[in-house]
């Protein structure tokens, strides 16, 4: 059989926890970064779907893309990891400075590889800055960084809570996208499994600290009216946070501890 039971799959989350934990910055960095760049290029290709049909749910159906490679290829996406890699400290399977060590770095690769594909995509499209006419899609990603921040920055308290309520929102959805790839062995199954809640989150527009990665300072280097503090303060941070309660709190608490294998009791054995 093709599908895979909850209790197996809370077993597979502590298994893939650990096997996260333990590899080297030097993994982590790499693997960060493919998942950064792949993630801002189907930002792009869903950018350019809504452009092209005048329809959000196209670009939301295409998006998932992205991520169900990073799942196939097992690479490093720090919003699955928020879910994930604390589980383990949980448990006391590995210490708090080894769970921070994951996270950092996986965060900082995610932002090198998203910041990275900005940069060639902003070379390539303006071919290094001497062609000033935007393309639909580099208007969507300037209105769209430009209503990131500072568009949650004009509303002050009320918009940096808007922020981190749909960051919360956002990485349940992602969350369970990672932990629903682990109901299939195939790949066809993972592909499907994953993809769905991923077109959720998109679809509705909830706030991913990956794709503002890309988002934000791709709409800077176009000319969006954003400073790099308002990038980090008025979404970044925020955000980051929110994705780390959703994420955690929604998806990788709620999930493996409803469904993780009990040890029988003593009493029960000896009978």
């Amino acid at each position: 059989m093709d599908y895979v039971t909850p209790k197996e799959v809370a077993s597979t989350m502590m298994n893939a926890a650990l096997t996260k934990s333990s590899l080297s910055v030097k993994d982590l960095l790499i693997r960060g970064s493919l998942s950064g760049a792949l993630l801002a290029i189907s930002v792009c290709l869903a950018f350019f779907a809504t452009t092209q049909t005048n329809f959000t749910l196209a670009g939301a159906i295409i998006f998932p893309v992205g991520f169900v490679i990073i799942v196939i290829l097992g690479l490093e996406l720090v919003t699955g990891s928020f879910a994930l890699v604390p589980l383990a400290y949980l448990e006391r399977k590995i210490s708090m400075r080894t769970m921070i060590k994951c996270l950092f770095w996986v965060f900082t690769g995610n932002l090198i590889g998203s910041v990275l594909f900005a940069l060639l995509y902003w070379a390539a499209v303006s071919e290094l800055g001497t062609i000033d006419t935007l393309g639909a899609i580099e208007k969507m990603i300037v209105a769209v960084s430009e209503k990131k921040t500072i568009g949650y920055g004009h509303n002050g308290f009320a918009g940096l809570f808007t922020a981190f309520v749909k960051a919360i929102l956002c990485n349940w959805m992602v969350c369970m996208g990672v932990v629903m790839a682990m109901t299939s062995k195939s790949t066809v199954g993972k592909i499907i499994a994953a993809g769905i809640p991923i077109f959720m989150f998109f679809a509705l527009g909830y706030e991913h600290a990956v794709v503002n990665m890309f988002v934000i300072p791709a709409g800077m280097m176009f000319g969006a009216h954003v400073t790099i503090g308002d990038w980090w303060f008025y979404n970044q941070l925020i955000v980051t946070l929110g994705n780390i309660v959703g994420g955690l709190l929604f998806t990788g608490i709620a999930i493996y501890y409803t469904f993780k294998t009990k040890e029988e009791p003593l009493s029960s054995l000896t009978k």
